[in-house]
């Protein structure tokens, strides 16, 4: 009986060999491609501080400057507006809410909405007054729908930003109005632009309009790349005498989305052609490309002392990759799964690695995880298991 019993276990650990090794078999080399085009180095960026990166892969392709804290003028609206899509997303205010216009945000100058004391105007109507038009008084407004009061309203922009992961901001109020330790960055603005793209998808349609009527008068959106190129669909332009003139831009090619960040140029005009160098230099160079979607299978896991003898694996985030164009057709994967994999496994544990490479060099790494959850068998199945382990290792 004892010789039956090791015989059953030798075969089965031979068994098991099978799908560990094929798990760890690197994808068909790809054929020959043609190489790719050269590429000449980032354009030289006439601002203080510029960031270009992919919304997609989060691939920053140029940047300068990019963490240094500086005055985002009117780029703080872009928080301002969020935060009310935000509001309205959750369900704690609608469009066509009315708002109170109170004298604070009525008396408000710099760019205007035209908003007057004691009305009260529909909620769109204000973001579009943010977000075409600028207005300060607008923004103001909104602040106190939201939170009572400027002030209050500032701490909540700063509790979205450390949300967000912008580390190199902090406000002090709704509009971008100078004063002292109100800053952020060109990364914090490309991050608080690619949330507002993510999260809120109806209402970053906004940012594309080109004009807006309010109070009979009729004022044009500031970002003149509206008007240059149809790729562009947002977001902000900001301008004091302290920031400079400042542009986040972001623009669609073919599915790849690209985000730039200008701050400190010397003029309207500066600084929609510093947008443009980067925003073609980008698109003519670079290409992304989605190889795994989140949570979709990519390999399927032995799973020792479990309920179930496997579970599938895949990547938590997807897999998208922005490169050199020319290059994604060359590049190789392979699946490395660790070597034993014990329950309980829960949804979203590390259960391997996924290694992409261009040639020799490892171009990106993501763990691999499971996509859903492994309970651990019974004492019986977990002796069996041991013992069959045991003699798993033994071959390996």
């Amino acid at each position: 009986m004892f010789k039956k019993i090791i015989h059953t276990l030798l075969i089965s650990s031979a068994v098991l060999l099978t799908p560990a090794a094929l798990a760890q078999t690197p994808q068909p080399a790809p054929q020959p491609q043609a190489s790719a085009p050269l590429m000449p180095p980032p354009p030289t960026v006439a601002a203080s501080s510029y960031l270009l990166v992919d919304a997609n892969s989060g691939k920053v392709l140029v940047e300068h400057n990019a963490d240094e804290p500086l005055p985002p003028a009117s780029l703080t609206k872009m928080m301002t507006s969020y935060i009310a899509s935000m509001e309205i997303l959750r369900g704690q205010l609608k469009e066509q809410d009315e708002v109170l216009i109170s004298e604070k945000a009525w008396r408000m100058g710099g760019s205007k909405m035209f908003i007057e004391v004691g009305n009260r105007v529909p909620l769109i109507d204000l973001l579009r007054g943010i977000i075409i038009q600028s207005g300060n008084d607008a923004s103001v407004a909104v602040a106190e729908h939201i939170a009572g009061s400027e002030e209050s309203f500032a701490d909540l922009m700063n509790s979205h930003a450390q949300r967000l992961g912008m580390r190199n901001s902090h406000f002090e109020n709704a509009t971008g109005l100078p004063a002292e330790g109100h800053v952020s960055s060109a990364r914090d603005m490309a991050i608080m632009a690619k949330a507002i793209i993510n999260d809120d998808p109806e209402h970053y349609t906004l940012y594309k309009e080109k004009e807006f009527v309010w109070n009979g008068i009729r004022q044009p959106n500031r970002n003149l790349m509206l008007w240059r190129d149809k790729s562009v669909d947002g977001l902000k332009t900001g301008h004091t005498d302290e920031a400079g003139y400042c542009l986040v831009a972001s623009a669609e090619r073919e599915g790849m989305r690209l985000i730039s960040v200008v701050m400190g140029t010397v003029s309207e005009q500066a600084r929609a052609a510093e947008t443009q160098k980067l925003l073609t230099w980008g698109f003519r160079f670079f290409e992304t490309k989605s190889f795994y979607q989140p949570g979709q299978v990519v390999s399927t896991a032995r799973v020792w002392s479990g309920q179930d003898s496997s579970v599938e694996a895949g990547l938590a985030d997807g897999l998208v990759l922005t490169l050199p164009k020319g290059q994604a057709d060359k590049l190789e994967a392979a699946v490395t799964l660790n070597p034993v994999i014990k329950a309980p496994l829960a949804a979203g544990d590390v259960v391997g690695q996924v290694e992409v490479k261009l040639g020799d060099e490892v171009v990106h790494t993501a763990d691999l995880v499971a996509l859903a959850d492994v309970e651990q068998a019974g004492l019986f199945g977990r002796l069996w298991d041991s013992i069959r382990l045991f003699f798993y290792g033994l071959f390996n």
